[in-house]
Formats: C-alpha cells, structure tokens, sequence
C-alpha cells in the first residue's frame, strides 16, 4: 500500500466518543484510494482503543461526499481492492473486519453512491436537511458495489429502494427520513451538536451491554433469528457476571447513573 499523501481522514477524542472527518473537502470529500485506506484504518484504531465507545462520521466541508472518485480508483477496483493491514471494513463487503462497537454517521450536502452505502452499513444516521442523497452508478454503467443492494430494502423496502438504485435519481433529506435511511433530521448547524449529543447518550451505557446488543442484532440480520436466539443465553450469562452488570444493579438501587468501565 503507498504511503498517504495527506490527511484524508481527520481523528478528534471527544470524551470517550472518536470524531473521524472524512477531509478532502477541496474534492466534495471525494472517495479517492488514500482516502477509502485511511478511513479503513481510523475504523481499526477505533476498534482497538478501548477507551473509544462510540465513533462519530462527519464531514469538513460543506458535503459529506461526492461518492468515489471513479476516474483514481477504477483500475483498482477492476484489479480487487483489499482492505489494508489493521483497518476494519466500514462497508461490510470488502472482505475485512468489521468494527463491535456503534457508529453513527453525520451527513451534510451531497452525500452520494459509497456515503449511502457507508450509511447503510452504520448503526445510527441523521443528517442536515440541505442534504441531498443519490445512487447513480446505473448512470455510470456499472450497479452499487459498497452494499447498497444489499441493505438499502431492508431498510425501504424492496420497491422504495428499487425506485431510488434503478434510476440513480437524487432524493432529499425529508425522503431519506421515510425511508428510514436517517433516524433524525437536523438543521445544519444542529447537525454536529445533535449528533455529538446522541454519541455522549450511547458512549454513557455499559459498554459490554452496547456491544453485546449490536451482535445480537447483527447475527439475527446476518444468520437468521434462530442463530440469534441461540446466542442469546449464553450473551447474557457472560454480561451477567460482569463487572458492570454489578454496577447496573448498584446503580438502579441508588437511583443515578451508572458508572461503567468495561468490564
């Protein structure tokens, strides 16, 4: 893999919440190969940082992405792109890892094709209501390859998606809302606040609980409801002998938040 030219993904530690900026804003944040690398790699060390609860997509600039910049990263898709060494896979479909923990994503301005996509293989999205959402490969000549086709029905149903991925058409932040793409719609300047806030809320519960809660759900879509509800005693018997389960207990007796660690 090359060496990365400049800083195309920005990390910010807020209190146990990782910002991670998408930041090519001279290039509407434009997906190039430095770019789809480094995200993958900010994904891996928020994996490994244990102090990290809750990861935070953004976007500097005024859009969150123009999807990928087809014309730097054609040849190497064609050839088969890997996700590089210690990076997890923000997709879900490219054959890395996937991160335990929540993500939630920010989007603003343009959020097109590959930011749907990163949206669809997130845990929780909103955005601003200037933004405007579109997946237009069939335009290109070529079909969504991030995971739209996968996961955009289940979120809208197969004819709401089909409308949107067979005609690559743009549709606006209020379509978005029904279509259930976004859980919550924010003026601009309350987007990043709003979803800071929403980080903090999720980074203050027992982190063995919100992890364990995302594999339950995760192996119910992935292997089926019976493989989940296999896996649902023996998820609980291990959190109940945890540390913070104690300090759940303790906490709900006295009446105030409880101080989780992890453990």
């Amino acid at each position: 893999m090359a060496e990365p030219t400049t800083d195309r993904i920005s990390r910010e530690k807020r209190g146990q919440t990782l910002l991670i900026g998408l930041n090519r804003s001279d290039k509407r944040n434009a997906f190039d190969l430095d770019m789809l690398n480094q995200l993958c790699l900010a994904y891996g060390e928020f994996e490994r940082d244990d102090e990290a609860r809750v990861a935070l997509v953004f976007a500097h600039g005024e859009h969150f992405t123009a999807g990928l910049d087809l014309a730097k990263v054609a040849a190497t898709f064609a050839a088969g792109w890997h996700i590089p060494a210690g990076g997890c896979d923000p997709w879900g479909v490219f054959g890395g890892p996937r991160v335990s923990k929540p993500v939630i994503v920010a989007a603003r301005g343009y959020c097109y094709t590959i930011g749907i996509e990163l949206m669809l293989a997130s845990d929780i999205n909103l955005c601003s209501s200037d933004t405007r959402f579109a997946q237009m490969e069939v335009q290109r000549g070529i079909l969504p390859f991030g995971g739209a086709t996968l996961r955009m029905h289940q979120a809208a149903g197969w004819g709401n998606a089909m409308r949107w991925l067979l005609t690559g058409d743009p549709f606006d932040a209020a379509e978005a809302y029904r279509l259930g793409l976004v859980q919550e719609v924010f003026s601009p300047e309350d987007l990043l606040p709003g979803a800071l806030a929403l980080a903090e809320r999720i980074a203050a519960q027992a982190p063995l609980g919100v992890r364990a809660t995302l594999a339950s759900a995760r192996q119910a879509v992935q292997q089926g409801e019976e493989a989940a509800i296999a896996n649902l005693h023996p998820l609980v018997t291990t959190l109940m002998a945890s540390e913070d389960a104690q300090e759940g207990v303790r906490a709900m007796l006295e009446r105030r938040p409880g101080d989780f660690k992890g453990r």
